[in-house]
Order: structure tokens, then sequence, then C-alpha cells
């Protein structure tokens, strides 16, 4: 049992319109039921999601939480513009974003991008693996699956990892529950997040600094599956997820 996580090496920097699937498939050959992972930033500079804080015009609720927590009122719109629901506003703004992700800042990043811009992440990641996934496939002639990344922080953990953002079929979960284990003992609870374990791994080559490797192929597991999936089946239902409810809770506490 064994797979390989190969590093897409020679991807240029990526702009406005560049056609990531043709400089994918000029970098490698790719296989029947490869997991191509790419990270969010070159998906968003292809779709043309940069801006400078110049071009925001702060809303009332940007300028109260600005004076809340001190921080620049033209971030924290472009921050809301791209959340449903505020967390947490300081030392961070933990936010949910409106494609359903729970991360600091929406995601919206610095790095990694030329000086003065910054960068949203895609607006739809499920809708921008699909495309990817689908034009790759077109070019290639093989079947695969695509995820889109993002490297996040964890609760009560140091550090961050890669996480999947947008998925193009592979299931995101696999569920365990009604197996047995090494015991022969049913097992009731587990679910194992594949897409974000394959994120991980991916998120090792890539790394977090210089190293210009915002492509991995995973080439030895097949996650594969022809039906439509969605990145939300990863995500916990409002009423199980009591960190949110705790988060709420201190959040009214707080403005009170």
């Amino acid at each position: 049992m064994k797979f390989e996580a190969i590093a897409v090496e020679n991807i240029p920097l990526i702009h406005a319109g560049d056609n990531l699937p043709s400089i994918i498939c000029e970098n490698i050959e790719l296989q029947d039921r490869d997991i191509v992972i790419a990270a969010s930033t070159v998906v968003a500079k292809a779709e043309g999601e940069i801006f400078k804080l110049e071009d925001i015009t702060p809303g009332k609720t940007a300028f109260e939480v600005a004076a809340r927590t001190g921080k620049d009122a033209r971030f924290i719109q472009a921050v809301l513009s791209r959340s449903r629901e505020v967390l947490v506003e300081k030392p961070f703004m933990l936010v949910t974003t409106l494609a359903g992700h729970t991360c600091v800042n929406a995601g919206i990043d610095d790095s990694n991008i030329e000086g003065g811009f910054l960068l949203y992440p895609p607006k739809n990641p499920d809708v921008s693996a699909s495309v990817l996934g689908q034009e790759l496939e077109k070019l290639s002639g093989r079947k695969l699956s695509v995820i889109v990344t993002d490297t996040n922080g964890r609760a009560f953990k140091i550090g961050q990892t890669g996480a999947a953002i947008g998925i193009y079929k592979v299931k995101p979960v696999k569920r365990w529950i009604g197996e047995k284990d090494l015991f022969g003992k049913l097992l009731e609870i587990t679910e194992e997040a594949i897409a974000d374990e394959l994120a991980g791994a991916a998120n090792l080559l890539m790394g977090e600094g210089a190293g210009g490797i915002p492509v991995v192929v995973i080439r030895g597991l097949d996650h594969y599956c022809e039906e439509e999936t969605s990145i939300k089946e990863i995500y916990r239902p409002e009423e199980y997820d009591v960190i949110k409810k705790g988060l709420r809770c201190l959040q009214k506490k707080e403005l009170n």
C-alpha cells in the first residue's frame, strides 16, 4: 500500500485570466484517478480575485468593528463583504464565509501576491474546483478529482495545515459507521475527513513560504467518484456545532 504526492513544478506566477488548467497540463502528465490539489491562491489569482485597500469603502458596521478592535476599517469591510457571520472580532476576525467555510479574515491573504494587493479566496470554491476539474479532464482525457485548498489554523493546537475548501469528484468524508474495528466492535460515529487529509498531505510539498509549489498531484489513492459532491458535506450541521454556539454567546456578551 502506497501513494505518491507529486509537486507540479515550473508553475509561473499566475495572473488574472491565465489558463491554469493548460499550465498544469503543460507541466505534468496526468493519469486516470489522479487527485489534483490546487492552492486557493493560484485559483483566485486566475479568477481575478485581487484588490487594494484604497479601493474599499467601509460601511457603518466596518467602522463600528474598527472602533472596537483598532483595525483598518477598509480591511474589515473586505472581510465583511465575504462573510455571512462574524464569530470573533478580536484578537482576529473569525468568520463563516459566504461559501460556508469558517476561517480567519474570510481567507483574505497578502502573502504570495505582489506588494500593495490583497487576495480574496475563490467566491465559490466548489464551482472553482469543478471548472478546473472539467477543463483538466478535457485537456488530459483522464478521469480526475480536484481539491482547492487553503491553510487554516486549528482550535486548541499551534500551527496551520492544509484544508479543503472546494472539491470536484471526490467525497469529502468517508463514513466508517457500520464497519467493524480489529476486534469486531461496531463503529458508530467514526467519520474520516478525507478531503482535509489529502489537502494536508499536499501542503507538505506546497509549503508556506517562497517554495512556489501551488499544485500537487496525489497518485495511487482512489477516491474518485462520478456523483456530484460538495465541500458543504464536511461542515458540521448548525444544530450540532457546540463551538459556534459558544462563540456566539461570548460575542454577544462582549457586544453588550
